[in-house]
């Protein structure tokens, strides 16, 4: 019997014949590299998920309290903006009921995190287990960026199981796919075990106005507050992010501001001597 003797490619041959594809083909080229795929967000969260947040996998989010759904949603469409550089459609799953919770995805909210409403696909459901159903085959289309699903409370439905089957529906198609992204979102924070790669815990936070929004009195940049409290490969952490509208991307955002000189009066009040 004969045997067969090879020698593998090396890490960087293989790296830039993955590169070469990515080139010829977007869809085919980083799925060869799924391991390797990320969604950045900023870089010391990056550090932490070893590069990002990864692709072929499911990444859970919940409001830090009730009223912070808004934020955590905010956070979810910026993540899919960013989840296949521009290409390839989100679809946005949910019951009737989660819709008449926590409302819809509003177009021009929609533009100021980066995910054209042209991009986006909504699909309403009746039940929870539909929600789930449709994630599993949406994880498996190759025209999907990502795929985000909506359950109110806790999502009990969204259990162990349901959940393994939803990272390996992610994993297997991401070979295909732009993205290869899910995002659970779930109405309130849980501590059911779940097969998802990351679990996070969002808040907003107060914004700095920016130059214009000072004159006018309005608002600056959207920040969020992330707590990361589950990371399958790596450590937790919790950071505060601004979404750049512009860039349309994620900046670590300054906790501590310098407060500006008053304008009415002198800087330095003179010394007066008293009894």
């Amino acid at each position: 019997m004969g045997t067969f003797l090879g020698t593998a490619a090396p890490q960087p041959t293989l790296q830039r014949l993955r590169e070469a594809l990515a080139v010829l083909d977007p869809k085919l080229g980083p799925g060869l590299a799924d391991e390797e795929r990320r969604v950045e967000l900023s870089a010391p969260i990056d550090a932490v998920l070893g590069g990002g947040l990864a692709c072929g996998a499911l990444h859970e989010l919940a409001p830090a309290a009730p009223f912070q759904l808004g934020a955590t949603t905010g956070f979810a469409v910026a993540v899919a903006a960013r989840a296949g550089t521009g290409c390839g459609e989100v679809l946005w799953i949910a019951t009737e009921f989660a819709r008449r919770e926590g409302g819809g995805p509003y177009g021009p909210g929609l533009d100021l995190l980066g995910l054209s409403p042209a991009r986006l696909l909504v699909l309403n459901v009746s039940r929870p287990a539909d929600v789930l159903w449709a994630m599993e085959e949406g994880l498996r289309c190759r025209a999907l960026a990502c795929v985000i699903a909506e359950l109110t409370g806790e999502g009990a439905e969204a259990d162990l199981t349901a959940t393994r089957r939803l990272s390996l529906a992610a994993r297997d198609g991401v070979s295909a796919r732009v993205s290869g992204l899910g995002l659970l979102i779930r109405h309130h924070a849980t501590p059911v075990p779940s097969a998802a790669a990351t679990r996070w815990s969002i808040a907003g936070a107060p914004g700095l106005p920016d130059r214009l929004a000072r004159r006018s009195g309005g608002l600056g940049r959207t920040r969020f507050d992330l707590s990361l409290c589950k990371n399958r490969r790596g450590p937790s952490g919790r950071w505060l992010v601004e979404w750049d509208h512009h860039e349309r991307a994620f900046q670590p955002a300054v906790s501590v501001g310098v407060a500006a000189p008053a304008l009415d009066r002198p800087d330095r009040a003179p010394a007066v001597r008293t009894a």
